[in-house]
């Protein structure tokens, strides 16, 4: 899905929009990644979900499911602001959705928590491994840029 480019509130906040909707893209690649990913896990122990409608009611009401969140409501957030018109989103409330990606991608103390389960489906599935590492590489990229514009 494109979303349509808002005026800027600030300079830079053009390029931070932009970058923001490259990660954007990585990241519902990788969220698809992770629905099915979770979806194959869930089959092998409960046997084939009959209908979209059936998996998009366990994505909502099922336990096993909710460690996905996150992401989702992420991928929400990014869509708001790359979408808000009046005022347009600024440069840095953009950044900060980039830091918050970096932040959830990344590893944490959290017993059982977010990245308990994402670390097992990294492990599990070569192709969410695959879609992290690029994800991860972009983030990194970006932050080398911003060093390099801030000096």
């Amino acid at each position: 899905m494109e979303l349509p480019p808002a005026a800027s509130a600030q300079p830079g906040a053009d390029d931070a929009r932009q970058r923001l909707s490259n990660l954007r893209e990585k990241l519902l690649v990788l969220h698809k990644a992770l629905l099915d990913s979770e979806r194959t896990s869930y089959e092998l122990v409960h046997g084939p979900i009959p209908s979209p409608g059936a998996f998009l009611q366990l994505l909502i009401n099922d336990a096993r499911f909710e460690w996905l969140r996150p992401v989702t409501t992420l991928i929400v957030q990014i869509d708001e602001a790359l979408a808000a018109k009046n005022p347009p989103a600024s440069s840095r409330q953009l950044e900060q959705l980039m830091e918050d990606m970096r932040a959830l991608l990344s590893p944490s103390r959290e017993e059982n928590g977010f990245w308990k389960r994402y670390s097992g489906a990294l492990q599990r599935d070569p192709g969410v491994a695959v879609l992290h590492q690029a994800v991860e590489q972009q983030l990194s990229v970006f932050v080398i840029t911003d060093r390099q514009e801030r000096r």
